[in-house]
């Protein structure tokens, strides 16, 4: 059985949503998830998003294929997800 694998998309247009980036990625194989990470406090998107894939093969075809491809002006980073990472609780100033 094939492994899910999680990409990091990076440099997507302000505009794009969270339907828009999984037709746009559901070319290379079935994707699970395609989320657009929004900004807490203003509502909208930060300018990057995660493309969850159902095959390993289909996500690195992906990274292949969309890594520096200019969409809508902007030369996406598309590569593998790493592990969150939580930063320590500081103060807003």
């Amino acid at each position: 059985m094939a492994q899910e694998k999680k990409l990091y998309v990076g440099n997507i247009p302000y505009s794009m949503d969270n339907d828009s980036l999984k037709e746009m990625f559901s070319q290379f194989g079935e994707v699970v998830l395609a989320q657009i990470i929004m900004d807490r406090d203003s509502g909208r998107s930060k300018g990057f998003g995660f493309v969850e894939f159902s095959d390993t093969k289909a996500a690195q075809a992906a990274i292949d294929e969309m890594n520096g491809k200019e969409f809508n002006g902007r030369a996406l980073t598309v590569n593998e997800a790493r592990p969150r990472v939580d930063k320590p609780e500081g103060r807003r100033r």
